[in-house]
C-alpha cells in the first residue's frame, strides 16, 4: 500500500492522503528510522519538519533524540527540543520523551540541561531517575550521583542499571553505602551491579578493597567475561601480580574465553606488579606470547605492543621484544611504533634514533607522544645533532608552541651539553608551567651554575613544587653552598604543599657530608619522618669515601647491603675505605662478600662522537681494532701532560692491584681517557686530510662518576690541546677549559 521507506518522502505521504493518520505516524517513524540507522541524521530532520504536525507523534520525536544522543549531535537535538516546546499540543510532561531528552543531553555532555529537563518534570519514573543518574556518572560527577541515587529512595527503588551506573564513579567510602544498599535490595548479584562492584573497588588500588572484589566476584552465580576482565584488572590495579595471573590462569582452566581486553590486563599485571620475580615474569610472559600467538590475538596492534613493553622494561630482552616487533608488519600503527621505540630510548637511544628515521619512511606521522619518546632517547646521546633535527620536525608537524614537548627540548638539549639551545627554547616558549620553569633550573644545576639557578628561582612567576626543590638543592650541593642549601631545605617546611620527601633528605645528606659536615647529615637522617632508602645510605656512603670516614661509612654500607644486597657500591666503596686506611683484610673480605653474592661492579663505558657516528669506550679498550693506536696516542698525551706536572692519583685505581706500575697503567686506560686520545688522534686525521680538524669542543659521556685521576688528567688536557672538553659523567656536566673545570673541583 504503502511507497519504500528507503525513498520516504512528505510528497509519498501527502499522495495517501486518504490513509489513516496512525498509519502516516506508522510511516514516517519507519522513515525516520531508516535513515537515522543509515547515518542520514540531516535528512531525517528535513523530512520530519516538513511532515504535518498532527503527525509529528511522540516516536518521532524519540527516534530523533536516541539519534541525537547516538551520534552526540546536540545543535538538532536543542532545535528539535525547542520545536517540540512550541507546539500546541507540546509534549513537554510526557514522560518517555523527558527520558529522552535527559539521556541525549547527558550523552552529548551538557549535564546541566538534562537536569533541568529532569527538574521540570511532574512525575518521574525509575528509567527518569536512572538516565540523570547514569548521565552525571558519564560526566564523572560521583557527588551528583550519589546525592541523586540518595534523593531517589523517597521516591521508588532503584533498579540494577541506577546502581551500576552510580558505582561507575564511585571511590571506596560511597562504593561501600551502595554495596550495602545492593546487599538489601538484592541486586548485588546481578551481573552489571556485580561487574560495576568489581571494578569499583579495583580503581581503589588498595590491597583489601581488592580482596573485597574477590568477595562479590565468588559469590557471583554466573560470571561473564567482563566480570573476569574486571576481577583480573581489580587485582592489576593493586599491584597484585600473582592473583591477576592467578584468576587468567583459572579463568583459561575453566574453559572461560578470553579477548583483547583479557589479554590487555594480565600483561599489565605482568609489568606493573611488584609482587612478581623476574623469573616468574619470564616464565609468564612466555606462556602468554605462546597463548597469543595460538588465539591469534599477537596480531593486534595493542596486543603485541603490550608484550613488546613486558619483553623490554621488565625482562630486559631487547632481541626478542625487536623481534616481536618485526613480526607486527602487517599491523603496526603509530602506537607500535611509539612502543619500540620508548623501549629502546633508554637503553639503545641510537637505535631508538634508527626506529625512529624508518617510521618516517613508512609514511606514518609521529604523534606528540613519538616526539616525546624519541626526545628521550636524544638525552641520552653525546651531542645535540639529533635533537636538532627532531626539533626541526617538531615544528614541520605543527607541534612547535606544544608546552610538553618544548620542556622535552629543554631537557634534551640539557643532556647533550647545549645550554644556549635550552634558553632559546625557553625563552621562545608562549606559555610555560612549573615543568618548564624546572627544566631550566636542572639544565643550570646540571651544568653547576648555581648563581644562573637562583637567578631563574627569582624571575619564577608559578608555584614551585617537590621537583623546584630537588633542582636547587642540587645546585647548591653540586657547588658547595651548603649555607643557600639549608636555607632552602629549611624553607619547605614552612608549607605542607612542599614537606620533604625523600628525595629531597638524600640530596641534603650527600650536600652535608660533601662537606665534611657528618654529625649533621647523621642528625638529618634521625629525624627523617621516614625510613631512608637506598639513594640517602648512597649519597652519605660516598663522601664517607671521599673523606676516609670509616665508622659512619660502615653504618651506611650495612645499611645498603640491607636494602640492595647486589648493588655493588656498598661492597666497592667500603673495600677502598679499608685499603685507604691500611686495612687490607677488611678491604678483602668486603670484596669476598661480594663475590659470594655474585655482585657484578657495574663497567665504565665513555662515548664521543666523531665525524656523526658515535663511538664507545670500554676501560682497557677492549673489543676495539684500533686499540694500540689509541694506546699510543695516549701514550703521547701523557708523556707532555707529565711534563706540564701531571702525576697520575694512585688512590683512584683498584685497590686489589698491588704494583704501583700496574696501578698506574689500570688509570691510564680508563674510558674517557681512551676516548680523549680518539678524538685527538681523529681530529689530527682529519686536519691532515683537510677534513677540517679545528674542532675547539670535545665531548665525552661517561655512565659512572668520573674519578679523580681523570679529572686531573682532563684539565691539564685541556691546557695542552687548547680545547674545551666537555664530560658528561652519572652526576654531573664537567666543563673544563685552560686547566680548570666548571665544578672547581667540588664534585
Amino acid at each position: 500500500m504503502m511507497t519504500s521507506v528507503s525513498h520516504i518522502s512528505i510528497g509519498s505521504l501527502r499522495r495517501f492522503s486518504s490513509a489513516s493518520p496512525s498509519a502516516l505516524k506508522h510511516e514516517l517513524v519507519k522513515g525516520l528510522r531508516t535513515l537515522v540507522s543509515s547515518g542520514d541524521l540531516r535528512r531525517a530532520f528535513s523530512l520530519f519538519y516538513s511532515a504535518p504536525v498532527e503527525i509529528q507523534s511522540e516516536k518521532a520525536y524519540a527516534a530523533l533524540f536516541q539519534a541525537c544522543a547516538d551520534q552526540r549531535n546536540l545543535r538538532h537535538g536543542v532545535s528539535l527540543h525547542h520545536h517540540m516546546l512550541s507546539q500546541p499540543n507540546s509534549y513537554s510532561q510526557n514522560i518517555f520523551l523527558s527520558n529522552h531528552l535527559i539521556t541525549m543531553y547527558a550523552k552529548c555532555g551538557n549535564i546541566l540541561y538534562a537536569r533541568q529537563v529532569f527538574d521540570k518534570m511532574h512525575y518521574r519514573n525509575v528509567v527518569s531517575w536512572t538516565s540523570l543518574i547514569t548521565g552525571y556518572a558519564q560526566a564523572g560527577n560521583e557527588q551528583e550521583g550519589f546525592c541523586l541515587l540518595s534523593a531517589m529512595l523517597a521516591h521508588c527503588l532503584p533498579n540494577e542499571f541506577a546502581l551500576s551506573s552510580v558505582l561507575t564513579s564511585c571511590w571506596y567510602k560511597p562504593g561501600k553505602q551502595v554495596h550495602g544498599l545492593a546487599l538489601k535490595l538484592g541486586l548485588h548479584c546481578k551481573i552489571y551491579v556485580a561487574n560495576a562492584l568489581i571494578s569499583m573497588y579495583g580503581r581503589c588500588r588498595d590491597v583489601a578493597a581488592a580482596y573485597e572484589a574477590w568477595t562479590v566476584f565468588e559469590a557471583m552465580e554466573f560470571k561473564n567475561l567482563v566480570a573476569w576482565n574486571s576481577m583480573i584488572a581489580a587485582f592489576q590495579c593493586c599491584n597484585l601480580g600473582k592473583q591477576a595471573i592467578g584468576v587468567f590462569m583459572r579463568m583459561h582452566s575453566d574453559g572461560v574465553g578470553f579477548d583483547r581486553a583479557t589479554l590487555l590486563n594480565v600483561c599489565s599485571s605482568l609489568y606493573k606488579s611488584s609482587d612478581l620475580v623476574p623469573d616468574q615474569v619470564s616464565k609468564c610472559c612466555l606462556q602468554l606470547h605462546s597463548l597469543t600467538v595460538k588465539s591469534g590475538f599477537v596480531t593486534q596492534t595493542e596486543v603485541a605492543t603490550a608484550l613488546v613493553k613486558v619483553y623490554s622494561e621488565i625482562l630486559g630482552d631487547f632481541s626478542e621484544c625487536y623481534k616481536l616487533f618485526m613480526e607486527m608488519s602487517h599491523c603496526r600503527d603509530i602506537v607500535a611504533w611509539t612502543g619500540i621505540i620508548t623501549a629502546f630510548a633508554v637503553y639503545d637511544p641510537e637505535r631508538a634514533i634508527h626506529l625512529f628515521g624508518q617510521l618516517r619512511h613508512e609514511n606514518l606521522s609521529p604523534d606528540w607522544y613519538t616526539f616525546s619518546c624519541v626526545l628521550k632517547a636524544c638525552a641520552g646521546l653525546v651531542t645535540a645533532r639529533h635533537a636538532l633535527t627532531i626539533h626541526a620536525q617538531v615544528i614541520k608537524g605543527g607541534f612547535g608552541n606544544d608546552t610538553v614537548l618544548n620542556n622535552s627540548l629543554i631537557h634534551a638539549y640539557a643532556k647533550c651539553g647545549s645550554l644556549d639551545l635550552c634558553k632559546r627554547v625557553f625563552d621562545d616558549m608562549d606559555s610555560r608551567d612549573v615543568v618548564s620553569w624546572n627544566s631550566m633550573l636542572k639544565a643550570y644545576s646540571l651544568h653547576g651554575q648555581v648563581d644562573s639557578v637562583l637567578l631563574v628561582l627569582q624571575q619564577m612567576d608559578i608555584k614551585p613544587d617537590s621537583a623546584t626543590f630537588i633542582a636547587l638543592l642540587s645546585a647548591c650541593n653540586h657547588a658547595g653552598r651548603v649555607e643557600e642549601g639549608m636555607k632552602i631545605f629549611r624553607s619547605m617546611f614552612e608549607k605542607q604543599q612542599t614537606l620533604p620527601q625523600l628525595n629531597h633528605y638524600a640530596c641534603v645528606v650527600d650536600m652535608l657530608a660533601r662537606a665534611e659536615r657528618f654529625a649533621e647529615a647523621e642528625e638529618v637522617i634521625k629525624q627523617m619522618p621516614m625510613d631512608p632508602d637506598a639513594v640517602v645510605w648512597s649519597a652519605l656512603l660516598g663522601s664517607c669515601r671521599k673523606h676516609g670516614n670509616t665508622r659512619l661509612g660502615k653504618l651506611a654500607a650495612d645499611k645498603l647491603k640491607e636494602l640492595e644486597p647486589t648493588n655493588s657500591l656498598s661492597y666497592i666503596q667500603m673495600s677502598n675505605i679499608y685499603s685507604a686506611e691500611g686495612s687490607f683484610n677488611e678491604a678483602d673480605k668486603s670484596r669476598k662478600e661480594m663475590e659470594t653474592w655474585r655482585v657484578r661492579k657495574e663497567p665504565g663505558l665513555s662515548w664521543t662522537e666523531i665525524g656523526n657516528k658515535v663511538h664507545e669506550f670500554a676501560s682497557g679498550g677492549q673489543h676495539r681494532g684500533d686499540r694500540e693506536a689509541i694506546y699510543k696516542e695516549l701514550e703521547r698525551l701523557i708523556g707532555r701532560l707529565k711534563e706540564m706536572g701531571y702525576v697520575p692519583e694512585m688512590r683512584s685505581a683498584l685497590q686489589d692491584i698491588d704494583e704501583e706500575e700496574q696501578k698506574e697503567e689500570h688509570l691510564l686506560h680508563h674510558s674517557e681517557k681512551l676516548a680523549l686520545a680518539f678524538a685527538v688522534m681523529e681530529g689530527r686525521k682529519r686536519s691532515d686530510d683537510g677534513g677540517g680538524g679545528c674542532v675547539n669542543l670535545i665531548q665525552i659521556m661517561k655512565n659512572i662518576r668520573i674519578c679523580i685521576d681523570c679529572h686531573n688528567f682532563m684539565k691539564l688536557a685541556s691546557k695542552l690541546l687548547g680545547k674545551e672538553i666537555l664530560v658528561r659523567d652519572s652526576n654531573r656536566f664537567h666543563h673544563f677549559k685552560d686547566s680548570s673545570c666548571s665544578c672547581n673541583d667540588y664534585w
